[in-house]
């Protein structure tokens, strides 16, 4: 025990205790605001996948730092000069639209309010499920061509630019105005976010997988093309026949009825298991209800 007290008196001696001025402060709050800001502004652009692709490189080298891979080494390191020029080449867009948003943004009220539209509108309600399942299926019934974003994690306003701003509540009969023919905001996709209608006319990317069945039309592809390069959910009303379909990370499901398209926009409702448990239960209960009227009515009529 003396032995111990001891060390520790003795380390206390020697250790050297820096003076913390109001400067150092600041700078840690000014560098934490920075990494922080940069790191949600990567979230929200295509540098978050680019961004995970680097990062298992850098693991790859890593490991072969560890086992002395000196070829390995070698090219990584006359490859990386150009690998940074590559980097800002391909970022330049997003580059330059985080350079004008700094131009523009109001850096106290960034402070305060940093990031909130996505906690607020990030899940949309069962009242929008609602209007979304009997939108389509209305628009099916008319065989009036749809097509759907549903935004999910990944931030989807680089294509709201292409379109026209709505800024709605998602109604059955707002999305039926939009996509009824020969009018202004028919041609194109609309994003929705959270329970709102964020933008229509939007031009999305056409997918190039040549497993599609040929007889898929320019609509369809475009869905599976926004869900390969994101991870939205697309609901597409087919034009000539009036069929639903959906597009998930690049899977195309078609012929859906009322039914599986509300459980395909329950599964990305992101909804509690807590809630999820109480909608089952309920769900459970009507059919026990509804079996205990068929057999009140069975037994009234005697059969």
């Amino acid at each position: 025990m003396q032995q111990i007290s001891n060390f520790m008196q003795t380390y206390l001696e020697t250790l050297h205790v820096p003076n913390i001025e109001w400067t150092d402060v600041a700078e840690v709050i000014i560098i934490t605001f920075l990494v922080y800001y940069i790191m949600v502004w990567i979230k929200n652009t295509k540098a978050w996948s680019l961004l995970k692709g680097i990062s298992m490189i850098l693991i790859f080298l890593l490991i072969a730092a560890v086992l002395d891979m000196s070829t390995i080494l070698w090219i990584a390191e006359n490859v990386l000069s150009i690998a940074v020029i590559a980097l800002v080449v391909v970022l330049q867009p997003e580059l330059r639209k985080a350079l004008e948003e700094l131009g523009r943004k109001n850096i106290i009220y960034s402070i305060v309010s940093f990031d909130t539209k996505k906690e607020t509108d990030g899940r949309f309600s069962d009242r929008t499920v609602q209007e979304l399942v009997k939108g389509c299926l209305e628009m099916g019934k008319a065989k009036t061509g749809a097509l759907i974003v549903i935004e999910q994690d990944q931030n989807l306003s680089d294509y709201e630019r292409t379109g026209i701003a709505v800024d709605g509540i998602v109604t059955s009969q707002l999305l039926i105005n939009i996509f009824e023919h020969n009018t202004p905001l028919h041609d194109g996709a609309v994003i929705v976010r959270g329970d709102r209608i964020t933008s229509a006319t939007c031009y999305l990317p056409l997918s190039d997988n040549m497993g599609l069945s040929k007889e898929l039309g320019t609509r369809h592809r475009a869905g599976v093309g926004i869900s390969e390069a994101t991870d939205s959910l697309t609901i597409i009303v087919s034009e000539e026949t009036g069929k639903i379909s959906t597009a998930y990370y690049g899977t195309l499901k078609r012929n859906l009825d009322a039914e599986a398209l509300r459980a395909e926009l329950v599964k990305v409702q992101n909804k509690t298991m807590e809630e999820k448990a109480i909608l089952k239960k309920l769900k459970g209960r009507s059919k026990v209800e509804r079996k205990g009227r068929g057999y009140k009515n069975e037994k009234k009529t005697g059969k």
